[in-house]
This record gives C-alpha cells, structure tokens and sequence, in this order.
C-alpha cells in the first residue's frame, strides 16, 4: 500500500488532530506533505510505502521534541530566534544568512514560525543536506554544481525555490555554481 500527498495529508490531519501536545486544526498543508514524500520516496514512485512513512514519522517525532522544546507557552509556534536554535539542534549549522533567508521564508509577519511551516523547513533542510552529501564525494564541505545538477539536486522538490546564488562576484555571476535551495 502507498499513499499520494492528499492521503498523507489526510492521515496526518487525523493523527495530529488526537495529539495533545501540538494544537492545529489543519495538520499540514499539502505543500508540506508533498515536500515530505519528495524526501522519504526512495522507490521514486511519488508515493510513500509503509517503510518510508514509518521513517518519516521518526524524523516528525524527532523535530517534534525539538519543537516543543522551544514553544514554552504551548502555542504550537515559535519565534525565529528560536528556530536558529531548533536547526542547529536538530543537527543543521548554517551561517547567519540563510538562518534569515529561512525566517523570511517560513516566518509568518510576527516572526513566529508554526508546527506546519517548521516541519516543511525541516523536511527540506533534510534534504538540501542528503543531496548536498551525495554531490560531495571527497568530504571536504565544497561542491561545484552546473546548472543541470543544480536542477537534478532539487528533481525530487519541485516546489523548492533557488532563494540565491552567492558568490564574490555578485548575485548571479555566470561563473558560479553554488546555490541555496529552500
């Protein structure tokens, strides 16, 4: 049995809905529930198998402990200051930039980030990092990707977004290669 983004949204609205500890009444949006298979289908078929829902759901309760750890007040969301600290403790250090590229990005007009918006940041911080690991084959932290392999790296998140290429020379130098998918 697999299950498309609809469904998986449709089962997680159900099981969020019978947890206490994280209040929505939406479960996650379909963006986050197509971000999730895009990074749990090894198989490629667009779905999600028992096995790779099951490893989902660990990495969902993982980054959940993380969260509740930061929403003290139990609103089921969190500042943006404290989402510096939920990435680096769920294991991805970043530089300051891309921790405000990521609040621009997930952050509602307070600054406050909710459970559906930290979990789909998560889901592709995940998977920017496997894909990033994949393309650096002698371990050294550098990677020089071409425009196709930039494409291929986010083939399996298309609704991931080029937020900005960097580099000495300006934003969008033809030279470069080096991009930051979010």
């Amino acid at each position: 049995m697999q299950i498309c983004a609809n469904e998986l949204k449709t089962v997680m609205k159900n099981v969020l809905a019978k947890r206490d500890e994280i209040k929505t009444t939406e479960g996650f949006s379909l963006e986050t529930c197509r971000s999730m298979i895009a990074l749990m289908d090894t198989d490629g078929t667009g779905k999600l198998n028992l096995q790779e829902f099951k490893h989902l759901w660990k990495k969902i309760k993982e980054w959940q402990l993380i969260f509740k750890r930061y929403d003290k007040d139990k609103s089921s969301s969190i500042s943006s200051f404290e989402m510096r600290n939920a990435v680096n403790d769920a294991g991805f250090h970043l530089r300051k930039q891309l921790y405000d590229i990521l609040a621009m990005r997930y952050a509602d007009e307070h600054l406050n980030i909710d459970f559906d918006s930290y979990i789909c940041c998560f889901v592709r911080l995940e998977g920017m990092f496997r894909a990033f690991n994949a393309f650096d084959k002698d371990g050294d932290g550098i990677i020089k990707l071409n425009v196709l392999e930039c494409m291929w790296s986010t083939r399996r998140a298309p609704s991931c977004a080029v937020l900005r290429q960097l580099t000495p020379r300006g934003p969008w130098h033809s030279n470069t290669s080096s991009c930051f998918i979010v």
